[in-house]
């Protein structure tokens, strides 16, 4: 690590503009108890350290409103939790029915609430799932992702509890399936090969926002100056994108070969910590003036 690498502790100024502008005083989280949470989620980005740039760019790229409110149900407090349960409820709901159509998946998202809400100790301290979340993606992203990882688990469950068919059965003996635990840095392989191929083959128009807006950090009222379209249109047109490439990856997945099962792993376990995976290496477009761009 270099010298001029910072020891991961973020300074008041930013803390109280972060603050700010995650509007965490609506949920009682202070401006202390926002500062352990910013510093755990750089040190989880980045275990060895970084810039004073880079831990300025990384914060300021954060999901902060949605971090605020994550620290707040974590937290116990009962306005945050009952915003969150009328707000991200019909989400899960949403993606437990995209997930399994017969509604095996409704189950895996009810029991969520359990862990989300810290119902177990440790210590005496509540230990709620909301820990786990960074801010590194949308708070909806991130709920997606777990309740994915959760189907999974509950399917491997399932399938180890079944009884054996008899000898004469149908499905005695079956050949054996690719295991469906594929290691984390395959999951990172095969996302970045998949995912770059369907950059690559988006208009380019397409690709310039996506690099504007991932890989620059500019706002959608930044793109849509200088794309010269209106914000709403910027925003439509990143959210049709975002899907065509999910449509893409996925595809191209299934032609590997993997199982759904195996799909939604790797969406799962990259969607909760991109870990390696860097967009700005994929995205086009320079990235000098995006900090200027920032702050005008």
């Amino acid at each position: 690590m270099s010298g001029d690498n910072t020891n991961l502790m973020v300074g008041p100024e930013v803390v109280k503009r972060l603050h700010r502008k995650a509007n965490a005083e609506r949920w009682g989280v202070t401006p202390d108890r926002f500062a352990a949470v910013l510093e755990s989620s750089l040190g989880h980005a980045f275990p060895e350290g970084t810039t004073p740039n880079g831990t300025e760019r990384y914060l300021s790229s954060l999901h902060l409103d949605d971090l605020a409110l994550a620290t707040a149900c974590a937290d116990g407090h009962d306005a945050a939790w009952e915003h969150f349960i009328r707000e991200h409820r019909p989400v899960l709901y949403r993606s437990a029915d995209a997930i399994d159509k017969t509604g095996g998946a409704r189950e895996a998202a009810d029991s969520l609430y359990a862990e989300l809400f810290g119902l177990s100790e440790r210590d005496g301290e509540r230990r709620s799932l909301f820990r786990y979340f960074h801010g590194r993606s949308s708070l909806a992203t991130w709920l997606r992702a777990v309740l994915s990882q959760r189907y999974v688990d509950r399917l491997r469950s399932t399938r180890r509890l079944e009884p054996l068919p008899t000898d004469d059965h149908a499905a005695a003996l079956p050949a054996p399936e690719a295991p469906v635990a594929l290691e984390r840095g395959r999951f990172f392989q095969l996302i970045e090969r998949t995912l770059a191929a369907a950059v690559a083959r988006l208009e380019p128009r397409d690709r310039l926002r996506l690099a504007c807006y991932y890989a620059q950090n500019l706002t959608l009222a930044q793109i849509g100056r200088t794309l010269r379209e209106h914000e709403a249109t910027t925003s439509r047109h990143l959210a049709r994108t975002r899907r065509v490439i999910r449509e893409d990856v996925e595809q191209q997945l299934k032609q590997t070969g993997i199982s759904e099962a195996e799909i939604a792993e790797c969406f799962a376990t990259v969607s909760a910590d991109a870990g390696p995976l860097d967009l700005a290496e994929i995205l086009p477009g320079p990235r000098k003036n995006a900090s200027q761009e920032r702050s005008t």
